[in-house]
């Protein structure tokens, strides 16, 4: 009978404690819980405010903590996030490479149906390979998006190869109706004796390669609506204030008929898309290539990160009301 009822004792205990976690939970949580989208052709995390009805919209792509934290920002402030990953979980492709973008294209459709959202002010994001494939995502299926914002931005397509972690067989990264979008070869990143990997050269060596530049290169002049670039100055793992002026001197060269607006920022580096209220002094991160593991910068400083970053946000969410 004690036996009985020391575990009964124990149960009201735990369910006390269960519904007072979900009770202060629900008090104190002031943000925007995501709706978790897992269809046939794609997943992801959807944002929004139980009020709102035809809003613009914005698909973070990559997903992630990234993805879901921008996904709730917009959310919280009258538009709807949609962070929708593409690999690397079940059902999705394991590795970022042959990533077809019809895998958008059935999302976007989507998301057009949905009352939240208005089809007329569909936005892609993304951040460094994410923002490369934002920019194709915008110029090939320039019918269904009408902005694009690419933080630390690539003005060409890149082969599969150069992530380490991916195959060492050379293919494309990113496919549409079956056909490989154009690509620059490259060879995977080697290490040395050092403890540390340059980034920069690797990438730069990459755009010296004039004989691939053209077929490569991003249709920006196709994207049917705004355009966003921010990058910073002191990118130390690719050049994305040098593609970004050679986006730009491509809608120029094109007469690019919509809004563009190139925002590059000194003492600034690769992580100017991360949480622009974090003052992080996190300035390096590890790479593993052929089993060692190799140190890289991402260059700018805490402070000139931290006030580009706050910048960079206000111009963002200028830039998405004028859409």
């Amino acid at each position: 009978m004690k036996t009985k009822r020391k575990y009964l004792i124990s149960f009201v205990i735990i369910l006390v404690l269960l519904v007072s976690y979900f009770a202060l939970d629900y008090i104190l949580f002031d943000g925007i819980k995501p709706k978790l989208i897992n269809k046939n052709n794609f997943k992801g995390n959807f944002y929004s405010k139980k009020t709102t009805e035809e809003k613009t919209t914005v698909i973070l792509i990559g997903g992630g903590q990234w993805g879901d934290y921008w996904a709730q920002y917009f959310a919280k402030n009258n538009m709807v996030g949609f962070s929708i990953p593409y690999f690397g979980q079940d059902s999705l492709p394991r590795l970022p490479e042959e990533i077809e973008l019809e895998y958008f294209e059935d999302a976007i459709n989507w998301l057009k149906k949905q009352p939240e959202v208005n089809p007329k002010k569909i936005v892609v994001m993304g951040a460094s390979r994410n923002a490369e494939l934002a920019l194709l995502i915008a110029s090939n299926l320039n019918h269904l998006i009408s902005g694009v914002v690419a933080y630390a931005p690539s003005s060409v397509s890149w082969s599969n190869t150069v992530l380490p972690y991916n195959s060492d067989e050379v293919k494309a990264s990113w496919k549409y109706q079956k056909i490989d979008i154009p690509y620059i070869t490259m060879k995977k990143i080697k290490g040395s004796e050092s403890e540390v990997v340059n980034m920069l050269d690797y990438w730069e060596k990459g755009l010296k390669k004039l004989d691939y530049i053209e077929k490569a290169s991003i249709k920006v002049e196709q994207i049917k609506g705004p355009i966003l670039l921010i990058s910073g100055n002191d990118d130390k793992v690719w050049p994305s204030s040098k593609m970004a002026d050679m986006i730009e001197k491509r809608l120029k060269d094109n007469r690019f008929e919509f809004l563009f607006k190139n925002f590059k920022y000194d003492n600034a580096g690769h992580s100017i898309s991360n949480n622009p209220d974090s003052k992080s002094s996190y300035q390096t991160n590890t790479i593993t290539i052929d089993g060692k593991k190799y140190k890289y910068e991402f260059g700018g400083t805490v402070e000139g990160n931290f006030k580009a970053k706050q910048n960079a946000r206000c111009e963002l969410m200028k830039f998405l009301k004028e859409i």
